[in-house]
């Protein structure tokens, strides 16, 4: 269980769509014995499971040497990706936003458009919808639901890479759709992008501080709705700044176009850099 917010991840998938290359026998084996061991969650000496039996007093102790395991054992995980990935000259990006904000139609218009080689894991509690539109544009797509979790943790990226066998380019990775825990859990990624939608608000950055902090670039997407809608995209951006300073904030709109040539310039320089 996740103590940061008290998520399950017993329940992960990871899946393949089928016009990938199918598994060996041992790395079925291997995948098999890791997600039945639930590879990432920290082993339960009885100093952690005594947590369960004590009252708020030892709770609230208990809950954060809990959560700093968690976190740990991810952080040293995520190394490890960030080994593997490097290992082949590959870039990856974490995308987080709010579920609708437009993650999904970004990467197909990225697809599509963009001259990039991109390979996405796409993460969500239940359902393939988002990887199967991923695969429609041209990209090779895995799944990874994760049941009643929040978020993606590296234990996830990690057997999701090695289904995917990424060669060259951008590795996307389209995290759960939550403002919350995704912050706080590094994958191995080389950039943090916080997407937003301007129906959501221009208060995010006041409501969602961690998330924000945690950026490397800010998309403002849905920005051809600007008309019809109450959204300050300086107010945002001047918010975010006093969180990340210097954070590069980009409005585009991913359904008509508008600006996606600066988003392409981003992600070029970044896998070339």
């Amino acid at each position: 269980m996740c103590a940061t917010c008290g998520c399950g991840a017993e329940e992960v998938q990871v899946s393949l769509l089928a016009d990938s290359h199918p598994l060996d026998h041992d790395q079925q084996h291997r995948l098999d014995h890791e997600h039945h061991s639930h590879e990432g969650q920290p082993e339960h000496d009885g100093r952690l499971e005594h947590d369960h039996h004590h009252g708020p007093g030892h709770d609230r102790t208990h809950t954060i040497t809990l959560e700093q395991a968690v976190l740990a054992k991810n952080d040293q995980l995520a190394d490890h990706n960030r080994i593997w990935l490097a290992r082949r000259g590959l870039t990856a990006i974490n995308l987080m936003s709010s579920p609708g904000a437009g993650k999904t139609t970004l990467l197909e218009r990225t697809i599509i458009d963009s001259g990039l080689t991109l390979s996405v894991i796409e993460g969500d509690q239940e359902t393939s919808v988002d990887a199967e539109r991923i695969r429609a544009a041209g990209a090779r797509s895995v799944q990874v639901n994760t049941g009643a979790g929040c978020h993606l943790d590296a234990a996830m990226v990690r057997r999701a890479l090695d289904q995917l066998a990424p060669q060259t380019g951008v590795v996307a990775i389209e995290n759960v759709g939550n403002l919350v825990c995704p912050a706080l859990f590094d994958l191995g990624e080389a950039r943090k992008v916080v997407i937003i939608s301007v129906t959501e608000g221009d208060d995010k950055p006041l409501k969602y501080p961690h998330m924000f902090s945690a950026a490397d670039l800010i998309v403002i997407n849905k920005t051809d709705l600007l008309p019809y809608v109450d959204f300050d995209v300086d107010r945002l951006t001047r918010d975010a700044r006093k969180l990340q300073p210097g954070v590069e904030v980009l409005g585009l709109s991913a359904r008509s176009g508008d600006n996606l040539d600066r988003w392409f310039g981003w992600l070029k320089a970044l896998s070339t850099g």
